[in-house]
């Protein structure tokens, strides 16, 4: 029996991906292990959302070939995806293999078909298959692929196509699946959930999806990152009524420049964010509200970036996820003139993460003497073994009991913080 190991980077539509793949392979005859001594195929589900993510590609590459020298890589994702010619020059890697054709890694083997990677901009419909296994606590559903947006600065869109849906009926039977394997909280996720049934013929939008999983009997659910111009009021309204919803928020935001903004194709302003902000926080009750941030985009003056840092200081925030901008080829910002200095960029990147972690201290603050739900996590916290688990409104917290409640929907009162400062310590509330 042919024995492999898959490898993980990036976003949680790949760690869908590749747990979809792992399931085929096994039902195909493979044996998923941990030791890559041990391994025949050392499959890398890569990310290439920026030079940084590319460059871990690789060295994934090199380590798993100087553990095992007689390993077969296959490598898919966005890189496989965006570089296919080049990376196939690359004697270390042995199958270069598209986002739409991962679902035929055992059959690609078995031909031994050294590059299968497609038109991705081909394909118009979404590639459904069913998922019954996955490690992780929350059971994450893909529900879309691709994204119509064009951001100035973004490769995605090359790498996923255009944007396609997976139907209702096909999302629910996943569920479904999930309720069945006793998951008590799902995460909806794609390249751009806010697109979802733009797409189909009689156009339908994502709360259109979410009345219908509303009925289905999955306890919880978490929506992946939107974009701002997707919350409407009336979405808003909808979530705040629902029991089954968990208030956490991850708004894609990149800028809060209206300059930055423009520049990056972003189609809306400082203004939109912060009434979206305000809104959220009059509807619910502590909702845990992250965002992206991108700094040391092309133009970006000190001043662009101080108005970026007030505004962000005076949002109602919980986390802020920032990155320095990254050139990638082949997209209009990479092509812009005044290309901000690396170091430039970090230094503004350690400016805004002492904003995030000021604001995420803040927030579990606020969050103490309250009671909340959460999912047990499948594994023990490693600094102090205690059992960890996830509120509603997305926040850490360790409690000091037995594995009864291991992998259940507990209610907790959270009574302070750990003593690292990183996670709240709560207790049963029976």
């Amino acid at each position: 029996m042919k024995k492999f190991i898959i490898k993980t980077l990036g976003c949680k539509t790949n760690q869908v991906e590749s747990a979809l793949i792992a399931e085929i392979l096994t039902n195909n005859g493979y044996e998923e292990i941990k030791d890559i001594k041990l391994a025949d195929y050392y499959i890398l589900n890569s990310c290439s959302v920026t030079h940084i993510a590319d460059n871990k590609n690789l060295s994934y590459i090199k380590r798993a070939k100087k553990e095992n020298e007689n390993i077969k890589i296959v490598l898919t994702g966005c890189m496989a995806q965006l570089e296919k010619e080049e990376l196939l020059k690359n004697e270390l890697i042995d199958y270069v293999v598209g986002n739409y054709e991962k679902n035929d890694i055992a059959q690609i083997i078995n031909n031994n078909e050294k590059l299968n990677v497609s038109d991705i901009f081909s394909h118009d419909y979404f590639r459904y298959e069913k998922l019954h296994h996955t490690q992780r606590t929350r059971a994450s559903v893909k529900i879309q692929d691709g994204c119509n947006n064009r951001c100035t600065y973004c490769t995605i869109p090359f790498a996923r196509g255009k944007n396609r849906s997976n139907s209702i009926e096909n999302v629910i039977e996943q569920i479904n699946i999930f309720v069945e394997e006793g998951y008590d909280e799902t995460v909806l996720t794609g390249i751009h959930i806010g697109q979802w049934g733009e797409d189909f013929k009689e156009k339908k939008s994502l709360k259109d999806l979410l009345e219908a999983i509303e009925k289905t009997n999955i306890k919880r659910y978490r929506l992946g990152s939107l974009n701002p111009l997707e919350l409407t009021k009336d979405f808003i309204d909808f979530l705040a009524k629902s029991e089954k919803f968990c208030p956490h928020f991850h708004l894609s935001l990149q800028s809060v420049c209206d300059k930055t903004l423009k520049g990056m194709n972003r189609n809306y302003t400082s203004k939109d964010i912060k009434f979206l902000v305000d809104y959220i926080n009059s509807k619910f009750d502590k909702a845990f509200i992250g965002s992206d941030i991108i700094v040391g985009f092309p133009n970006e003056t000190k001043e662009d970036f101080d108005i970026t840092l007030n505004n962000l200081k005076e949002l109602e925030m919980s986390k802020i996820h920032v990155f320095p901008y990254s050139r990638r080829k082949g997209t209009i910002a990479d092509k812009m003139p005044n290309q901000i200095d690396i170091n430039e960029k970090r230094r503004r990147v350690n400016i805004i993460q002492e904003v995030s972690d000021k604001k995420l201290l803040e927030f579990m603050k606020k969050n103490i003497g309250s009671t909340n739900e959460i999912t047990i996590e499948k594994q023990r916290d490693r600094k102090t073994n205690l059992l960890k688990g996830v509120t509603k409104n997305y926040l850490n917290v360790l409690i000091d009991d037995t594995d009864m409640y291991k992998d259940k929907l507990v209610k907790i009162e959270i009574t302070g913080l750990s003593n690292d400062n990183e996670k709240l310590i709560a207790k049963i509330v029976t």
